[in-house]
């Protein structure tokens, strides 16, 4: 249940703060004063689509907030939020958006930041919002089969998930046959190059890591004079006329005499004596390196061309050694299924068999379910509209009886269908129904679909559009069941929906500044009399008309006594 609502520089409202209850809570107020406006925020912060149009004239953000009251059997937001690391432990959900005039967004939920798919995830669990253009979907016979299966969502879903899942397989393995079986000059075109480029590869005896031991190589041969200068160099420095070894000789034999007298000197003796040694060990490396260095410009060459070949094949297949040597195991395997392309289409063939005979099965299974749901709807459906004064009126679901292509949702196509008056035959919804009627329909479907979504706030943005009179105090009352044991919010300019309310909110606008606000004022005793009569009688309030209003009032509430 939606608690708490603060909103921020959004359209011609500055800052409005709302609480809400539980129960029937409608919005009322002259056109263009921001009733839609709360409901266009309250929409935002539950993940809707936004736009930088939303943000107040020379604001450079918009901020909402919105405390809600999680159900103990809102088992589907309270999962979601398990998932996703959501702490919620104090039932409590606090939605946060902010949209900046850059177009960036910022989304939280109990403090934690989150994308805005997400929070549209977490914001269909709480709240259910039904506006005018909802029509739409009873319009588009292509939603149709989606509110059918919104209907019987607890038997459907399990089995149109597993459905679903085998067809995206088949739709996997039907894109890989279609793409071996389109062109056969192509594939054996494409095996042609990739033979030719298998040879080429092996060809090239290619050896993980021997690019880096060339390029040693290499640079030992293009520095071959250099080397030589500092190795002979280091070899005179230690054993030339005098060198450095001689000298350290003699100071070994030195302390060699020095340690002999006092044991003092010993560790150094032995430290000056070990060097001499190793130092020797080294002249000697030094000399046999001398002895077989010797400059090759034939090996140079093949080192450098041999570079360059590997160069040219890393243009062509990888980075790397590694990454040709791997790009050639990856077409071998491609070309042993084009050279084996008829088996291997032929094993492609027969798993799409096994699986659109599965999906066919599990396609009749979608389409029993579908039908056994279909009649329940179209009782209740009936039973909604003869409290709605469609009494006569007749609703069908049609299911297309020609239809054997598999899609996505199953093999099923759809159509909702309804006469209106006795005699007249049933023709598709869109076709025939008025605005007041489709008003009705909706209303009907929305009544019977809360009852199963598990949803604790409705909104309904002027369902009401097309009715007036006994229809109005249908609907009204009908509103009003609804939000038995829930909370719904309900702009409308019906005054039987104003009286059937629980709670009264009068939004109105007015300039300050130079600039034009919107506030909200809870009605109460005589002041939703007053507006309850501006709804009935217009821009004259008289008399007579306080009194039908409160008349209208006091019957409202005897209605809400029979709930």
């Amino acid at each position: 249940m939606l608690q708490e609502m603060t909103i921020k520089n959004f359209a011609i409202i500055e800052s409005l703060s709302l609480t809400f209850q539980e129960g029937m809570t409608v919005l009322t107020g002259e056109t263009g004063a921001g009733k839609s406006i709360i409901i266009d925020a309250l929409g935002l912060l539950v993940g809707g689509r936004g736009s930088t149009d939303f943000i107040r004239h020379g604001e450079e953000r918009l901020e909402l907030q919105g405390l809600f009251a999680l159900a103990e059997d809102n088992l589907a937001c309270r999962n979601a939020l398990l998932e996703n690391g959501i702490d919620a432990s104090d039932d409590m959900v606090v939605l946060e958006r902010s949209l900046f005039r850059s177009g960036k967004n910022s989304c939280r939920i109990n403090g934690k930041l989150v994308t805005t798919v997400l929070l549209r995830q977490i914001g269909s669990k709480l709240i259910d919002i039904h506006s005018q253009h909802e029509h739409q979907e009873l319009m588009n016979e292509e939603f149709h089969l989606s509110l059918l299966d919104r209907f019987a969502a607890d038997k459907i879903k399990p089995a149109l998930t597993k459905y679903q899942t085998n067809f995206k397989e088949y739709q996997t393995i039907l894109r890989e046959w279609q793409n071996w079986t389109k062109n056969e000059r192509e594939l054996a075109q494409r095996l042609d190059m990739l033979r030719f480029q298998q040879q080429e590869i092996e060809n090239a005896n290619l050896q993980a890591g021997e690019e880096d031991r060339l390029l040693e190589q290499k640079n030992v041969l293009a520095n071959f004079e250099k080397l030589n200068e500092n190795l002979q160099g280091a070899y005179t420095a230690i054993q030339g006329e005098p060198g450095g070894l001689e000298f350290i000789g003699e100071a070994m034999r030195q302390m060699e005499a020095a340690a002999s007298i006092h044991t003092d000197y010993k560790a150094v003796s032995e430290a000056i004596s070990s060097s001499y040694y190793m130092l020797e060990d080294s002249m000697s490396q030094i000399r046999q390196s001398l002895d077989q260095l010797e400059f090759q410009p034939e090996e140079l060459n093949q080192i450098e061309s041999r570079l360059n070949d590997l160069n040219q094949l890393k243009r062509k297949y990888g980075k790397t050694i590694e990454d040709i040597i791997q790009y050639e195991k990856e077409i071998s395997t491609e070309m042993e299924k084009l050279t084996d392309s008829e088996s291997h289409v032929g094993h492609l063939e027969t798993k799409m068999a096994t699986l659109k005979t599965e999906l066919t099965k599990q396609a009749s299974t979608l389409t029993d379910i579908r039908k056994k749901a279909a009649t329940t709807l179209e009782k209740q459906i009936k039973q909604e509209l003869n409290q709605l004064y469609m009494e006569k009126a007749i609703f069908s679901v049609h299911f297309e009886s020609d239809k054997t292509e598999l899609t996505e949702s199953g093999q099923d196509s759809v159509v909702f269908y309804m006469s209106t008056n006795p005699g007249e035959p049933l023709k598709p919804l869109a076709k025939i129904a008025s605005g007041g009627e489709l008003s009705r329909m909706m209303l009907a479907l929305k009544t019977i679909f809360s009852r199963h979504q598990g949803i604790t706030s409705i909104i309904f943005d002027e369902v009401d559009t097309g009715v007036s009179g006994r229809v109005g105090q249908a609907i009204a009352e009908k509103i009003y069941a609804v939000s038995v044991g829930s909370q719904v919010l309900c702009i409308s300019h019906l005054p039987q929906v104003a009286a059937m309310a629980n709670h009264h909110y009068y939004i109105t606008k007015k300039v300050q500044n130079k600039r034009t606000t919107t506030s909200v004022t809870i009605l109460k005793g005589e002041q939703k009399v007053e507006e309850i009569s501006r709804m009935i009688a217009g821009i004259e309030v008289t008399e007579l008309t306080k009194q039908h209003a409160k008349e209208m009032i006091q019957q409202a509430e005897k209605v809400k006594q029979t709930y």
